[in-house]
């Protein structure tokens, strides 16, 4: 139906559907039985509307302040999202509304791993509650590395693991209204950051990356995951944590085309370690590079062909700096810096 009304459906995402006309922009998301509709085209909104409403019988809220649990509000200097209700239901659901706050989500000098200690008997409980948490990373960068430890420990997590699950929500209630935030007047220059984690996982020596993306000021993806496969160097774990953040930087800029939208500059990825640099960008490190996997060289081809642009990050002071000039949570990466 919508492509009879000449929108194309975006190939990065199929949810996402697209009008372009001379005069007129329009963008369509759709969520099972959700919509969100922008554009700069009033005339075109109420067309579509009456078309699906049509078929359908939808509800019209009019100006969208609430999409799936997350809260949008506008202003003149930008729009920002967070999900306040859903993190004070969360609070109040696991009668933690009174506990007293904390600064941080869970403590840096604390490694996550299978013991002998005691068990938490209730492991329906534990499930429910790092499911909601989980729910949060939507808007909560913050507590993305601390929910990701978290979920490792589904089947058989211990005491210890619940009272770091139980400080996350400590630190929910000093700052419920924690979000994002996106300015109108930030730029179009796409910039990532990668990390490492070498042998992070105590049990299995698995290593865990890290990745974010910023569109001028404003955090639009972040992610870390814990990775397959045992790496056999530092180097080859960043390089391979570039790998995937190549791949998502490349998503995003697909999605920035569906949207017609040109970055300002050339995309740039940050790297702290010098080694994976070096892979990247020298073709002859064949005796180091040998046991690599051939879709990790991705990052080579990607920067042969102009797509990105790879830079060091000088010392932790520059990351801290950038973080400190963006809306977001400064401590996405303190578990790797």
């Amino acid at each position: 139906m919508l492509t009879q009304q000449h929108y194309i459906q975006a190939s990065s995402d199929h949810s996402l559907f697209i009008k372009k006309s001379s005069n007129s922009f329009t963008v369509l998301l759709v969520y099972v039985d959700d919509i969100i509709l922008a554009g700069t085209s009033l005339l075109e909104f109420q067309h579509i509307k009456s078309i699906l409403d049509t078929s359908f019988k939808i509800k019209d809220l009019g100006q969208l302040k609430c999409f799936l649990g997350i809260e949008v509000a506008h202003s003149k200097l930008g729009i920002s999202l967070c999900q306040r209700k859903y993190c004070l239901d969360l609070l109040h659901d696991s009668g933690h509304i009174g506990s007293k706050p904390i600064s941080t989500p869970s403590d840096p000098s604390m490694k996550f791993h299978h013991d002998t200690s005691k068990p938490y008997d209730d492991i329906s409980a534990y499930r429910r509650l790092t499911g909601r948490l989980l729910y949060l990373n939507n808007t909560r960068s913050d507590i993305t590395f601390t929910t990701q430890q978290l979920s490792q420990f589904l089947s058989n997590p211990i005491v210890a693991h619940h009272n770091v699950a139980l400080r996350v929500l400590r630190y929910l209630k000093s700052c419920p209204g924690k979000g994002l935030f996106f300015p109108r007047n930030s730029s179009l220059a796409l910039q990532g950051f990668s990390d490492a984690d070498w042998a992070g996982c105590l049990d299995t020596r698995k290593f865990v990356t890290g990745q974010c993306f910023f569109l001028g000021h404003s955090l639009i993806s972040w992610r870390i995951k814990k990775q397959t496969n045992v790496s056999r160097s530092s180097s080859e774990a960043e390089y391979k944590a570039l790998g995937s953040a190549t791949c998502q930087l490349q998503w995003i800029l697909y999605l920035l085309l569906d949207l017609h939208i040109t970055c300002s500059k050339l995309p740039v990825l940050y790297c702290d370690n010098q080694s994976a640099l070096h892979i990247a960008a020298n073709p002859i490190f064949h005796e180091r590079t040998k046991h690599l996997e051939i879709d990790c060289h991705l990052v080579r081809e990607k920067l042969q062909d102009g797509v990105m642009k790879l830079l060091p990050v000088s010392s932790q002071d520059q990351i801290a700096d950038f973080f400190k000039k963006t809306s977001s949570s400064q401590n996405f990466f303190s578990a790797f810096i």
